[in-house]
């Protein structure tokens, strides 16, 4: 009893160093930022725990070049201000190599320059806003966008619900559920699919009522909600409750066991785009889902999937990197190195591909991956065939 009530009043900087295994000692120092408490613990919990499974498989190998990584993991809360301090701890005081996270493109947008003007890699395995990678050259993610998801996912919703209309419904003040929404509107117009409602919410809401009368006042033959698995959930539930049958669009902020967790079977016929399936039965997956369940007791999901090969990517990356000891340069060869890694992970052939230029000059590098279309059937999501 008494040290758990001593590991409880142990400060999170303390806490972020014993989950380390021994960070002291340890031969390559990586900054992991991810919300592990706060309502986006959801996908944190998720991604730390694909960081961990990763980390000591690769040095249950002998590490890298014969170092061990050892992981600096850190709750930013999924708040701009704890990324923030987060990303400054890791790299001013903790002096990692590179920082994964943080969890939500909102708190990317937060905490990306000030890994960029460290010149400090910070690698997002969790941010698909349009955006995240124009913030400089330090930035990369394998998280694939919003824009290269959702035009997939909804031309095979119209396919396979026969749609001919749509009502949009979407978080307005947060990064990813409105750049999501942007996606969205484009991809409709471009698809000729007309749209009878959009409709907002703000973060936090739970009453969407008046929201989703006026969309059934539409009669739309399928709902786009660009949202986080929990108010979606609750959408949902709503949804129905108004006597409501129509499928729902989504995008990868659905892909989290809360949604069933919530809206149990009322989810059912909800698609969603992801680069990541539990259904995806190639060895490497196998593997990752078999060990998942081992160490966590619990099915992995696309989060901590996408971090799992985040690390396999450092990784290999950290193979062709010779460390100096010269923090400065040692990171700058970490960014130099990372673009042409390609590996077969949990979510399949990964490689980047460079963000479009800003202002003429080279910025950060995206994931170059294709998308799968999931459905939901009986609590959980199953490829769409």
């Amino acid at each position: 009893m008494q040290i758990n009530t001593m590991l409880k009043t142990i400060p999170a900087l303390l806490l972020g160093a014993t989950l380390s295994h021994g960070v002291m000692a340890a031969d390559i120092k990586l900054g992991v930022a991810e919300a592990l408490t706060g309502p986006a613990a959801k996908y944190g919990v998720a991604i730390k725990n694909g960081f961990t499974l990763a980390a000591e498989e690769v040095n249950a190998k002998g590490g890298v070049n014969g170092s061990k990584l050892a992981l600096v993991i850190e709750d930013e809360q999924g708040k701009k201000e704890e990324a923030i301090n987060v990303f400054k701890k890791l790299i001013f005081q903790d002096k990692v190599l590179a920082v994964f996270g943080p969890t939500l493109s909102n708190s990317a947008f937060a905490a990306d320059p000030i890994a960029n003007a460290a010149k400090v890699v910070a690698f997002g395995t969790s941010n698909t806003a349009d955006g995240i990678t124009a913030m400089g050259p330090f930035t990369f993610r394998n998280s694939v966008m919003e824009a290269d998801v959702l035009p997939v996912t909804v031309k095979a919703a119209v396919k396979h619900f026969d749609i001919k209309k749509v009502a949009v419904i979407y978080g307005n003040d947060d990064a990813f559920t409105k750049s999501g929404y942007d996606v969205f509107k484009a991809t409709l117009e471009q698809q000729k699919i007309p749209t009878t409602t959009t409709e907002a919410y703000a973060k936090g809401d739970v009453d969407f009522k008046a929201q989703l009368t006026k969309i059934k006042a539409g009669n739309p033959d399928a709902i786009v909600c660009s949202c986080l698995a929990e108010e979606a959930a609750n959408i949902i539930l709503q949804t129905r409750a108004l006597g409501m049958k129509q499928p729902f669009i989504g995008g990868n902020g659905l892909n989290s066991p809360k949604l069933f967790e919530i809206a149990k079977d009322a989810g059912d016929n909800t698609l969603m785009g992801s680069p990541w399936s539990s259904e995806n039965l190639t060895p490497v997956n196998k593997a990752f889902i078999a060990a998942y369940k081992a160490k966590f007791g619990s099915d992995p999901d696309q989060f901590a999937a996408q971090a799992y090969d985040a690390l396999y990517i450092m990784a290999e990356a950290l193979k062709n990197v010779k460390l100096s000891g010269n923090l400065a340069n040692d990171r700058d060869a970490v960014r130099k190195a990372l673009p042409s890694v390609k590996i077969e992970g949990a979510t399949g052939k990964f490689a980047f591909r460079p963000a479009p230029a800003v202002a003429g000059k080279q910025v950060g590098f995206d994931a170059d991956q294709e998308a799968i279309v999931n459905i939901a059937k009986g609590g959980k999501f199953v490829l769409l065939k």
